[in-house]
């Protein structure tokens, strides 16, 4: 110890804000911060969703509802893309803080993810062929067919069962490619985005069938640390449905040209 002529001092400790202790210990426990705690926070969703829906540029039609969404609640959103499967394992994890566009009933599955429970929008699950002789009448019906669907879609993963063959791809593109070069009979898609493939691929000789397979309400879902944002999301949303805001975001972006 160095002497310094003046004698021991006294220790002084700096005491924390009991907040600053007390977090670490409530998210551990699994204790969901209060909208107020998320107050001047950007939230980043992630999505897998194409044009028409959302596109890179952050213009699509759901990048404009949600963004309008959470600004009407004092949020500001950052919107980053990703592959399907893995949107749902990292809002899951708290690595984003959210992900869109979901079928509901995912909180089964994932159990720290919290559905805002107004949809967004609607999908008709939709069969996309070259063969003009294929008939569809329901799920049971894709059986005698090479199927393609995109890896992490769970509505199509838990229906399309027992087919010839079932090839996973990862987005879009490639989804429609495949079928393109007669590696599949046909692919399910949302039947919205899927037009849209199609026409950015110059794929004509592809169509869509009708009936559709099932139309679903579909959601955004947030990591349960923002469970009490839910509510107030889904006042907005609705409120944008009733003032007829959200019609009017789409239609804004179905005037936008597909990059």
């Amino acid at each position: 110890m160095i002497d310094n002529g003046v004698g021991p001092q006294p220790v002084r400790c700096k005491k924390r804000p009991a907040a600053a202790w007390l977090l670490p210990g409530l998210l551990a426990a699994g204790i969901f911060l209060c909208p107020g705690m998320a107050r001047g926070k950007t939230f980043l969703l992630n999505t897998s969703s194409t044009y028409p829906l959302s596109t890179p540029e952050g213009n699509g039609s759901l990048d404009l509802i949600i963004r309008e969404a959470f600004r009407r609640i004092g949020m500001d959103v950052k919107i980053v893309r990703v592959p399907s499967e893995r949107g749902l394992v990292d809002a899951d994890r708290g690595i984003d803080d959210g992900d869109f566009v979901r079928v509901a009933g995912l909180e089964k599955m994932y159990p720290n993810l919290v559905r805002v429970p107004e949809p967004i929008c609607d999908f008709e699950f939709t069969v996309f062929t070259k063969d003009l002789s294929i008939r569809i009448n329901g799920w049971r019906s894709l059986k005698p067919y090479n199927v393609g669907i995109i890896t992490g879609w769970n509505i199509l993963e838990r229906n399309i069962t027992g087919t010839r063959s079932l090839t996973e791809v990862g987005d879009a593109n490639a989804l429609f490619e495949l079928l393109a070069h007669g590696r599949v009979d046909l692919v399910v898609f949302d039947r919205v985005e899927g037009d849209a493939v199609i026409k950015k691929l110059g794929l004509s000789e592809i169509i869509a069938l009708k009936p559709y397979l099932s139309k679903q309400g579909m959601y955004l879902y947030l990591n349960r640390r923002y469970a009490g944002l839910a509510p107030r999301l889904a006042a907005a949303l609705l409120e944008m449905k009733r003032n007829g805001d959200m019609q009017r975001l789409t239609r804004s972006a179905a005037g936008r040209k597909q990059g």
